[in-house]
């Protein structure tokens, strides 16, 4: 009987005393604040991911030097 043996009776069970103990204007408030989290989270990762693949373009660029006349 370790915690990953909950099953869905013990789900239902422990959604209906978190329900009963915070109330439902206080849950739909903090999912509202875990929604904005997540939306803020994704937009670091694209524009890290969008910086990284800028980073790697500039360093693709031809980089060879001029052709310079000896005398």
């Amino acid at each position: 009987m370790g915690i990953g043996n909950i099953g869905l009776p013990g789900l239902l069970l422990i959604a209906v005393v978190v329900l009963v103990l915070f109330g439902r204007g206080k849950i739909s408030s903090l999912m509202g604040e875990v929604g904005k989290g997540i939306t803020s989270f994704k937009k670091g990762v694209n524009e890290g991911t969008k910086e990284l693949e800028d980073d790697i373009a500039d360093a693709a660029k031809d980089v060879t030097p001029e052709e310079t006349d000896k005398v």
